[in-house]
Order: structure tokens, then C-alpha cells, then sequence
């Protein structure tokens, strides 16, 4: 009976390509970890300083409007927070984050509250804080996966330490989605009221507030009773603020 006799070179000869393999692959993703803090860092200290031109949802809404047929309708224009009424900014910590001024991007009450309501079957609520909401829309997709959630939670922090929370507060108000197509508060305050950011009122700046969970089901005036409600809340809410102070 014939023996099969497997030389020594051939096994070191395999041994070694399995270790170059396993060399290349950790390589290359010491690489890319590198570079994805590196580039993560780079645009968080970027966007402190100028405008956030763009944002994934912005492009994302494109895409969705241009498969659908719909006939695309943008609306985007940056004002620094001077221009923008402190009645915006109070009405957004009313609806959205009333521990905005405390926390330190995370408000685990309200995130142990929301889980909560989520499990009995209730409206879904998210519980993020206008940190994470910035975090989100300015660098991020929207979904609900365990690694979005993850890298939310790593800009949120970044953004944190190296914006404050009024950097925060002037990207929020000037990046996210206040209407069909309308992003930011000089857009959105033109588009329902035809005047300027820094002129808002403040139960104007509660109707802009009040249709943040869905801007583009929602409308600022002629509203539903249901948001007619909300607008009350955050008009109450907002009396008991005070001034504002990064």
C-alpha cells in the first residue's frame, strides 16, 4: 500500500501564507481604525469653526425624491446663533432635551424612560439628546442598528468636548429637517412665518419646535389639534427656562 508522504516545505511553505494573510488583514485595519479616527476628528474640529455645508439626511431626502419621481425641493441657509431667536433655543430644549445645559451628551434617565415606553408598546420615543441628534445628522445615516447607535454615541462625545454646547446648539438649529425640503431655523422661519430666525416669537418658535418628531407629516401652522397641544406644552415649558447660558 502506497504511503502519502506531505513534505515539511509544503506545510511551513502554507503555514506562512496563512500568517501573511493574517498579517495583511490586521494591517489593514490598524489602517483603516487609524484613519477613521484620524478623518473623524479632523471634520469634528473642522465643523467648529465653519459651517456644516451638508448633511447625510439632506443627500439622502435627494435620493428618495429623485426614485419617487417627486420633484426635489431644498432649502438651506446657515445663520450664526446671534441670528437666531433665543425663543428657538428655548423651544427646542422644551421639546427635544431639557437637561440640555447639564448633561454631557447623554441623558440616561430619559433613554432608561424611553426604552421603557418602547417595551409596553407605546409610541416609540428615542430619548436623544439634542447632542445625539446633532451627532447623528451631521455625520451619520439615519437607522437604527447597534453600530450607528455606537458611533453616535463616539461623536457624540467628541462634539461634546470639542464644540460646547453652543456650537452644539448652532449646528443642531441650522442642520436638521424643519419641513419637506427646509433645513435649519432661517429656512424653516421662512418658510412658515416669511420673516427672519431672530424675529421668531415665541409661539412661532414653538410651532417649529412642536413638528420636530416629523416635520414633513406636521405643519407649523394650521395645525392639527394635535400639535396645537404640543405648541401649549412647550410655551409653558419654555417660561420656566430662563436665560440661556453656555
Amino acid at each position: 500500500m502506497a504511503t502519502k508522504i506531505t513534505s515539511k516545505k509544503t506545510k511551513t511553505s502554507a503555514k506562512k501564507d496563512a500568517g501573511t494573510f493574517r498579517s495583511k488583514v490586521t494591517r489593514f485595519l490598524l489602517k483603516a481604525t487609524l484613519w477613521f479616527f484620524g478623518l473623524s476628528i479632523f471634520f469634528v474640529v473642522l465643523y467648529k469653526f465653519v459651517p456644516v455645508p451638508f448633511t447625510p439626511l439632506m443627500l439622502i431626502r435627494t435620493i428618495e425624491n429623485k426614485s419617487a419621481g417627486k420633484e426635489n425641493y431644498f432649502n438651506h441657509d446657515w445663520e450664526p446663533i446671534e441670528n437666531i431667536s433665543t425663543n428657538l433655543q428655548k423651544a427646542v430644549i422644551a421639546s427635544e432635551d431639557g437637561t440640555f445645559l447639564t448633561h454631557n451628551g447623554f441623558d440616561f434617565t430619559a433613554m432608561q424612560k424611553a426604552y421603557k415606553n418602547n417595551e409596553r408598546g407605546r409610541r416609540i420615543k428615542g430619548g436623544s439628546t439634542i447632542s445625539q441628534q446633532t451627532a447623528k445628522n451631521v455625520f451619520l445615516w439615519q437607522g437604527r442598528s447597534y453600530l450607528r447607535k455606537g458611533l453616535e454615541a463616539y461623536f457624540t462625545v467628541l462634539i461634546e468636548l470639542i464644540w460646547g454646547k453652543e456650537r452644539i446648539m448652532e449646528v443642531y438649529l441650522n442642520s436638521i429637517e424643519m419641513g419637506n425640503g427646509i433645513y435649519g431655523a432661517q429656512a424653516a422661519t421662512q418658510h412658515w412665518y416669511r420673516k427672519d430666525a431672530k424675529s421668531l416669537t415665541k409661539i412661532q418658535a414653538a410651532g417649529i419646535a412642536a413638528i420636530l418628531p416629523n416635520p414633513r407629516k406636521y405643519s407649523a401652522t394650521s395645525s392639527s389639534s394635535y400639535i396645537n397641544n404640543r405648541k401649549a406644552k412647550i410655551v409653558r415649558i419654555m417660561r420656566h427656562i430662563g436665560k440661556i447660558e453656555y
